[in-house]
């Protein structure tokens, strides 16, 4: 062979030599960003905070466990956008994401179902794999793909909602309960929530609705609602808000009317009903056997994660709000190890094609089920029930991670 010739093999080993190189760079890059979007001011910023502790903690894990293998140890960067306090600004935090980050391969968001209606109607164009706990029916009722809803629908928990708390009732005190309070916000979530209720399931179980009164948020004043609630002595009510400050207003004012531990039971919905602060702000006495039903909670089996939470954040219990996207972070590094790219399609591709059970990020979710339904929906999807004792909020249902016993207050 001739020197030129060799030269000119030389120069084309080496030049596919640095084809192939770069194609392995852009197949493993040094970071791979996904997003939170969540509000982190007004009225429903102590959740987008939980949110946020929750999914730091999960990238951190991720990182330090090695990164994506799939794509040579990349490390997974989180963005963070502030949802607001409105679904405008819920919609242009997405709409800036979209655009300051064509790089993301997934996100999770915005808490509040309003927010993610929002929110989703710009991811879904973007293609970019969604992942919410927000509960409203709605989300995945659009024909959409991109979106994947980590928790029981609204619908789904209302029809779960009533028999776990009449079973209870019975077995706590011998009698069924034949009266029904609902109050809820006029919110996406709590409508989706009340809706069956209103419909069907209230007759199905023999009770009869003798308040039903619907609030725009935030709460300016409880006492209205309670006078409403004191005059028509329902044997429990259902209490379906959003956000911590109406929380506190109306356990308070139903303390002050007589209807509070021991009078009144109460049942809430969401994870803002069982965050440090409801108690801060009020008082255990008045949460005593407040029980709220909510889609996941670090109970039975997740003592290790709630462990190293506390000692890393200082909160004292890992709920709802931080567990879902601690998971949801694991879901998407699934998702890249399943795809062996840094591409949102495939991302999302791996993620519906997902059946896994009780390994991965399915060991985070009360079924230990991880699959998805064509629309979107978590199949085996579980509704958690907590409630209120001394000051701290324990899983009662179901049992695989309950770590208390539920009681029925008593007058």
């Amino acid at each position: 062979m001739t020197r030129l010739a060799m030269t000119r093999r030389g120069l084309a080993l080496g030049a596919g030599a640095a084809t192939l190189a770069g194609r392995a760079g852009a197949q493993a890059p040094a970071e791979v960003k996904v997003a939170l979007l969540a509000p982190m001011s007004g009225p429903w910023a102590r959740q987008g905070q939980l949110m946020k502790l929750g999914a730091e903690m999960a990238i951190d894990d991720i990182n330090a466990g090695g990164g994506i293998k799939a794509l040579g140890g990349a490390k997974m960067k989180l963005v963070i956008y502030d949802a607001g306090d409105s679904t405008e600004k819920a919609k242009n935090a997405a709409q800036r994401m979209v655009a300051q980050e064509p790089d993301i391969i997934g996100g999770t968001g915005a808490w509040l179902s309003s927010f993610t209606l929002a929110v989703t109607e710009v991811t879904e164009r973007a293609e970019i794999p969604w992942l919410t706990l927000s509960y409203a029916d709605s989300l995945t009722s659009r024909g959409f793909k991109y979106i994947f809803q980590c928790s029981p629908t609204a619908d789904d928990q209302a029809t779960k909602t009533l028999p776990i708390i009449l079973d209870l009732a019975q077995r706590a005190t011998g009698k069924k309960p034949l009266k029904l309070g609902l109050i809820a916000d006029n919110t996406a979530a709590p409508q989706s929530f009340v809706k069956p209720i209103r419909a069907t399931e209230a007759a199905r179980h023999g009770l009869s609705i003798v308040v039903d009164e619907t609030y725009t948020p935030p709460m300016s004043d409880a006492t209205p609602l309670v006078q409403r609630v004191r005059g028509s002595r329902p044997d429990f009510l259902l209490f379906i808000a959003t956000n911590i400050p109406d929380d506190k207003l109306f356990m308070e004012k139903l303390n002050e009317y007589g209807l509070g531990p021991g009078r009144l039971v109460t049942i809430g919905n969401g994870g803002h009903m069982a965050t440090p602060e409801l108690v801060h702000v009020t008082s255990p006495k008045i949460l005593e056997g407040l029980m709220v039903t909510m889609a996941n909670w670090a109970g039975k089996g997740q003592e290790t994660l709630v462990r190293r939470f506390a000692e890393r954040t200082k909160e004292p219990w890992m709920g709802q709000d931080s567990i879902m996207p601690y998971a949801d972070m694991m879901i998407l590094r699934e998702g890249l190890e399943r795809a062996g790219a840094a591409d949102r399609r495939k991302v999302a591709e791996a993620i519906r094609g997902f059946d896994l059970k009780d390994t991965g990020p399915a060991q985070y979710f009360p079924s230990k089920r991880l699959s998805f339904d064509d629309r979107g929906r978590l199949r085996d999807a579980t509704l958690i029930t907590v409630q209120w004792k001394d000051g701290v909020p324990h899983p009662v249902d179901p049992p695989a991670i309950a770590t208390a016993t539920a009681f029925w207050p008593k007058s």
